[in-house]
């Protein structure tokens, strides 16, 4: 039996955020680190402030002023978010490089953007909700699956199949768990936490097929798990719930979002991903 730790340390030693990102995100929880300081990392990795500052100046973000300099878009933008963004652009580029034969990098990183897009805007609806950290727990929901891809390719292809074969076409993860006894969400907060990365990012991505398991941060699990569905049915230009992974009552509860405001997401998402798509600057997404 593979052991879900095992291969999230071996893709460990392939996958790593730069070190610029590892320390940006300890600076946002030191209560000693300044804006000012942060910003004099994120300046220090040319084409990581160049993402940073086109995907700021973005019309997802509809700035009213020009965001010229990593300062301006701390100032704008807020610590964290910033934060949360350069973890999210590191992570896209990390995982650009890994060995995968079984899915097109371009789909799965569509379904990636499309479900970010979608938590952003949800996220925006919700009274608590944080838009910037909802957009990355959507961008790398299903890393997870990236690990499975590159370290159990042969489990991943019996999973990806039973998708289609078995009756009732079951989600992916109930396939992967019935082949592995772990599924790519498990993997995916696995590696989430060994690069340290917030845990409501690590929580929202480990629970985002069942928030009802969320522990800390039901919200931002939440969010995902609708934004998730949303997504699919962007995909498939359709309306229908049963078109799309099954909803739990619990997301609709936590978050206050209704049946309509979510298809009006998807439909909003499936208007500006390509826009979005555009940002991320690396291939597969073009």
């Amino acid at each position: 039996m593979l052991d879900p730790d095992k291969l999230v340390s071996d893709v460990a030693t392939l996958v790593s955020l730069p070190e610029v990102v590892l320390r940006i995100n300890q600076m946002v929880d030191d209560p000693k680190s300044s804006a000012e300081d942060i910003g004099r990392i994120v300046a220090q990795d040319a084409a990581l402030t160049a993402r940073l500052l086109t995907l700021a100046n973005s019309a997802l973000f509809g700035m009213q002023r020009k965001v010229d300099t990593v300062g301006r878009a701390i100032a704008v933008l807020g610590t964290r978010q910033v934060r949360d963004l350069t973890l999210g652009l590191s992570a896209v580029r990390a995982f650009s490089g890994i060995p995968n034969d079984l899915v097109s990098m371009g789909s799965f990183w569509h379904h990636s953007v499309l479900c970010a897009v979608a938590a952003r805007s949800l996220a925006g609806q919700c009274a608590r909700g944080r838009p910037e950290s909802s957009f990355v727990a959507g961008l790398l929901h299903d890393i997870g699956q990236l690990v499975l891809f590159a370290k159990a390719p042969t489990e991943s292809r019996q999973a990806l199949l039973m998708t289609i074969d078995a009756p009732n076409e079951p989600d992916l993860h109930l396939c992967e768990r019935e082949i592995l006894g772990f599924d790519h969400a498990r993997v995916g907060g696995l590696l989430a936490r060994r690069w340290r990365l917030p845990p409501s990012l690590a929580e929202a991505i480990e629970f985002h097929h069942e928030p009802a398991r969320a522990e800390s941060h039901p919200l931002d699990v939440a969010i995902v798990h609708l934004a998730n569905s949303a997504a699919v049915l962007a995909e498939v230009e359709s309306e229908e719930f049963e078109d799309a992974p099954p909803i739990e009552p619990v997301a609709y509860e936590v978050t206050g979002i209704s049946a309509a405001q979510l298809l009006e997401t998807a439909a909003t998402a499936r208007a500006t991903v390509e826009e979005v798509k555009s940002l991320f600057q690396m291939p597969g997404l073009h």
